[in-house]
């Protein structure tokens, strides 16, 4: 996989909307990342390059949903952890979750299917979607993610994520084990 070199500033030629966008977002509200661009990502296992040269361990974003469709989780875990639905809905207290209709996440976090993204929550503005986030990742010094495209990655300090950034979309995290 092609990886670049390693920025610590917005790109400045022009990369799709929804990146520039969201780079955009990080720098108004004053949260330092670097970011590398690369080959689609689309999996866990395009993105071990990608998590050399950033020095991190990339975490798996799933969008899920309720049976009736009528919540939608966004799952924030390691990427080398099995996804235990019955587990996580016993957690939550819900019915058996499913993976979401890959038109739902486009429309509300404005992520195509393989760049399912937290920093996607800007873009929830109707509060739709809870996120989910693993102890273990929660608990990290580091996250990375795409910015809304899997075509790049940021590394970002996840007490910024906490702090700054769910703080700004109005959207709670619920840790699960």
């Amino acid at each position: 996989m092609r990886v670049s070199q390693v920025y610590t500033a917005a790109p400045s030629e022009e990369r799709c909307a929804v990146e520039m966008e969201t780079f955009a977002l990080l720098d108004r509200l004053g949260i330092p990342y670097t970011w590398v661009a690369h080959d689609m990502a689309n999996t866990i296992e395009d993105c071990a390059a990608v998590d050399a040269a950033l020095g991190i361990s990339i975490c798996k974003n799933l969008f899920l949903c309720n049976r009736q469709k009528t919540e939608f989780y966004l799952l924030a875990m390691p990427g080398d952890k099995l996804f235990q639905t019955k587990e996580l809905s016993r957690q939550l207290g819900t019915a058996r979750l499913s993976f979401a209709p890959p038109e739902r996440m486009e429309e509300l976090l404005g992520c195509a299917p393989g760049s399912a993204s937290v920093l996607g929550m800007a873009y929830d503005k109707s509060h739709q979607v809870h996120l989910l986030m693993d102890r273990e990742v929660y608990e990290s010094e580091w996250f990375g993610c795409h910015p809304c495209k899997s075509d790049a990655t940021l590394r970002i300090q996840t007490r910024d994520l906490l702090n700054i950034f769910f703080p700004y979309t109005g959207h709670p995290v619920t840790v699960v084990d």
